[in-house]
């Protein structure tokens, strides 16, 4: 174990490893070798991943499951601490579990604001408080490799996307925490990378806490995307970037482009944003026309 092969023999934890970006991590992480700790509030679906990705006798590594609210700072420690305790250190880190809300922000209330925060921003957080420690002490001050951490942000988290506002602000966080902490990890030892995929295929398109424009077609368009990632390939990219110790990781390439568009021409991306919440607007209309005649 060691940042050229950072992988084989590791102790690593993935939250919302249940399901999506997060169980296809875990089967990454086990097929090169990790032992993985798959949290997820949903210990059911943990522990099916964690079944799933141990029943081949081909795979090197293990799973075990473990049921975690990541907003419950308390629980996170615990369940980092616990790695620990097993596996005599923490080397990787998967912040991962996040929600979404979407439609008009004059809709949401104060709940929601509240519940994405805890989990999206909050969560993540937890994570770094509860684990970044150990992996600095044994970075031994630079001398050794501690470890690494990894955010899920999103597209969301680089660009502005109208009708998602509240997940826009909490993974603009969760990037600039990344980015920030990385610059004091790397004398300790410690790598950190953000991940910001466009639109994944994971449950989260298909729930209806995208409100009332929820759905695949309206959170594709909004990633600026025609079919979604899968998250097989996204887990392998982000394996990747780790190995490598990439700050960064934005995929795929379309969503590479766009990032550089409006980082260079930031005015004509904030147009076209404006365009696509007008005409998700219009469609909406039209929806609920056709659906009130319909009645």
């Amino acid at each position: 174990m060691s940042p050229a092969d950072p992988f084989a023999g590791s102790q690593a934890l993935v939250t919302g490893g249940g399901s999506g970006i997060g169980a296809a991590l875990v089967r990454a992480l086990v097929d090169a070798g990790a032992h993985v700790v798959v949290a997820d509030l949903d210990e059911v679906a943990a522990q099916r991943v964690a079944d799933e990705v141990t029943g081949r006798a081909d795979v090197t590594g293990t799973a075990r499951a473990v049921r975690l609210d990541v907003t419950d700072a308390a629980a996170v420690q615990a369940a980092v601490d616990d790695v620990v305790a097993r596996g005599g250190r923490i080397d990787l880190l998967f912040n991962n579990a996040g929600i979404t809300f979407g439609g008009e922000t004059e809709d949401l209330a104060l709940a929601h604001w509240d519940a994405i925060i805890d989990v999206n921003i909050r969560g993540v957080v937890h994570g770094v408080a509860a684990a970044y420690p150990h992996m600095v002490r044994q970075g031994a001050g630079g001398t050794a490799w501690g470890g690494h951490v990894v955010n899920t942000a999103s597209m969301g988290g680089l660009m502005a996307a109208g009708l998602i506002t509240s997940y826009v602000m909490t993974k603009h966080a969760v990037v600039g925490l990344s980015l920030a902490l990385r610059t004091e990890a790397a004398a300790k030892g410690v790598g950190v990378t953000v991940i910001c995929p466009a639109a994944v295929e994971t449950p989260i398109l298909e729930k209806g806490h995208l409100g009332r424009f929820h759905g695949r077609d309206y959170y594709l368009k909004g990633q600026g995307v025609r079919r979604p990632l899968d998250p097989d390939v996204l887990a392998a990219e982000a394996l990747a970037a780790v190995a490598s110790d990439r700050p960064l990781l934005v995929t795929p390439r379309p969503a590479r482009i766009a990032w550089r568009v409006g980082r260079l021409a930031p005015a004509f991306a904030n147009r076209a944003a404006t365009r696509f919440v007008a005409k998700q607007r219009r469609l909406q209309d039209r929806r609920a026309r056709k659906q009130g005649a319909a009645a």
